[in-house]
């Protein structure tokens, strides 16, 4: 049975409620949750709760991101983090923490983010050309990755005390624990400015299965529309990272999720990548909790353990396909 766009939509939503009320459930300490008492309350509504509508937020935006990049680049590798966006966003968040710019709590820190990812997105369009192939594109997104990271190893490295450096490492991995709902409205703005973004551009990206020569025949301007989409993305990443850290590989499984269920279509990727997103994040949360160690293991860590091995997959399928 084939099944609609909206029932297929329906089902991953259903599935995602199920799995938030899991992730609700697991914790330190068990809960009454039909009569809770004063700091039962407090736990559910502080402290879960949040984390939960974080997952949310923060998948997303990780899922949208992913779908962009995927379409926008036409390669099925491609992720938010391949643009530099997430490593650039990053190293100006801890930059700011380092040098006491900005408290952690502070709502300046995702306007000080974003400026990150912009530059990464400028300096991104600077060394790939105006007229950029996809390629040209992802090579100089590594770049800017890997420089990136290479500068926030450094400044993890000059933490001031060990104690900064376990937060800021920690915070690096990606986690979702202990975070409340001041994290949630770090995350919210960079989302609901990037939606109508995506919005906007979903026709130029629908066209892009074809030729820019094409589309640009069909009267869209190729490079505004693609300096729009990045704008999204850099938003998207940002609201990410600032909110979460660094969490990987979500943005590029969530897209082939939506391929595997049988949405080959760019319109299907795009509004149903997200949707997965939430189902990917809120498992591995889930898992990161229910694993037995002295200290909750970070939620970009397990993500990384599931998205490797799958990366390696998709390259050998990718090498099968071409030969």
């Amino acid at each position: 049975m084939n099944l609609s766009q909206r029932q297929c939509y329906l089902i991953l939503l259903g599935i995602a409620i199920l799995l938030s009320g899991l992730q609700l459930t697991v914790g330190g300490s068990s809960l009454n949750w039909w009569a809770p008492n004063a700091l039962e309350s407090d736990i559910i509504w502080d402290i879960r709760v949040p984390r939960t509508v974080l997952t949310w937020s923060v998948a997303i935006a990780l899922g949208l991101a992913g779908a962009v990049m995927q379409l926008l680049l036409r390669n099925p590798l491609a992720e938010p983090g391949i643009t530099g966006v997430s490593g650039c966003a990053a190293l100006v968040t801890i930059a700011s923490l380092y040098f006491g710019w900005l408290p952690a709590f502070s709502f300046g820190l995702p306007a000080l983010a974003l400026v990150g990812g912009l530059f990464g997105v400028s300096l991104l369009m600077l060394l790939a050309g105006q007229r950029a192939s996809p390629t040209r594109l992802i090579l100089a997104g590594v770049a800017i990755a890997t420089m990136s990271s290479a500068a926030m190893g450094l400044l993890l490295y000059l933490a001031p005390n060990p104690f900064a450096f376990q937060e800021w490492a920690f915070w690096h991995m990606g986690s979702l624990a202990n975070k409340s709902w001041h994290s949630v409205m770090l995350a919210l703005p960079g989302v609901a400015l990037a939606l109508p973004l995506v919005w906007l551009g979903r026709r130029f990206l629908y066209a892009l299965t074809l030729s820019e020569e094409t589309v640009a025949t069909m009267g869209f301007n190729v490079a505004r529309y693609r300096n729009l989409m990045l704008l999204a993305v850099a938003l998207l990443t940002t609201a990410s990272v600032v909110a979460a850290g660094v969490i990987g590989f979500v943005g590029l499984l969530a897209p082939h999720a939506v391929r595997l269920i049988g949405f080959n279509h760019p319109k299907y990727v795009l509004w149903l990548s997200p949707i997965t997103a939430i189902l990917l994040l809120l498992s591995f949360d889930t898992i990161a909790q229910l694993m037995s160690t002295a200290r909750e293991l970070p939620v970009g860590v397990i993500a990384a353990l599931v998205g490797a091995p799958l990366l390696i997959v998709l390259l050998v399928r990718e090498r099968t396909r071409d030969a």
